[in-house]
């Protein structure tokens, strides 16, 4: 029996990884797009040991193209996936006016660019055989603005729109679109993103693999739009229903809670 193949990108680390090594348990052959190619060929030796197979690709998502050079990379395998978690992204702590331009602009490239991209490579081909599923892995960020976050938060916005208006347009082909939207998670990204790895603690954090779980029922059910963990979907239904002022003035202490700042 063929078993069903699902592309995970950001699979490195975090919730791509916990995605990667769930779904092999669960009887998925894995294409495990990122950039650090070590990783790769480690995570998908483990993989492969559970009995299925798995792929390393090593690609940058922030380059242009990288939609062009994953359907080519697919190609190449003869793989038609039936699963897309598109999971790769990253967030940079701090005002605006210290920012460097060009770590913005990879940001930008990253969450929106070659998110879309990816989605744009692989939904065509589940479209066409009138089956799949998609998840995108926005942020609990994405339900308002954040002073101090403030573009990576207009990046999952725009996720959770993207992903919103595709699953109207993608449910009349049989395919589903979950955004699964975290809040804090234990993940490099806090590492990288300016944010003291330590202090982000003082903020409840869930378990990368108890997100993925979420996820994945989600998506199992159809549900356009999930926010894991009962706390953040608390606070993301309030956001929505308090002025948008408000709203950002309360992410905003959180984060600089988060951060140690």
């Amino acid at each position: 029996m063929t078993r069903p193949v699902a592309v995970v990108t950001g699979a490195s680390s975090g919730i791509g990884e916990a995605f990667a090594r769930e779904l092999a348990k669960r009887g998925h052959d894995v294409v495990l797009v990122a950039r650090r190619v070590d990783r790769l060929h480690t995570l998908a030796a483990e993989l492969t040991a559970l009995g299925g197979r798995a792929w390393p690709l090593p690609l940058d998502l922030a380059a242009p193209g990288c939609g062009d050079a994953l359907a080519q990379g697919l190609a190449d395998l003869g793989l038609a996936p039936d699963l897309l978690v598109n999971n790769a992204g990253v967030g940079h702590y701090g005002p605006l006016l210290d920012a460097d331009p060009a770590q913005l602009d990879a940001m930008i490239a990253l969450n929106v660019v070659g998110m879309s991209a990816v989605t744009r490579a692989i939904y065509p081909g589940m479209a066409r055989r009138g089956r799949g599923g998609i998840i995108h892995v926005a942020s609990l960020a994405g339900f308002q603005g954040m002073a101090n976050f403030a573009v990576y938060a207009a990046t999952k916005a725009y996720v959770i729109a993207f992903s919103e208006g595709l699953a109207e347009e993608a449910e009349t082909h049989g395919v589903t679109v979950t955004c699964l939207c975290p809040g804090n998670t234990e993940s490099e990204i806090h590492g990288h993103s300016g944010v003291d790895p330590d202090a982000v603690r003082r903020v409840p954090m869930m378990r990368a693999e108890d997100v993925v779980a979420e996820g994945l029922v989600a998506l199992k059910f159809g549900a356009p739009l999930h926010v894991a963990g009962p706390l953040n979907a608390f606070g993301a239904g309030l956001s929505r229903l308090v002025p948008r002022t408000v709203a950002t003035r309360l992410a905003g202490a959180l984060l600089r809670l988060g951060a140690g700042r």
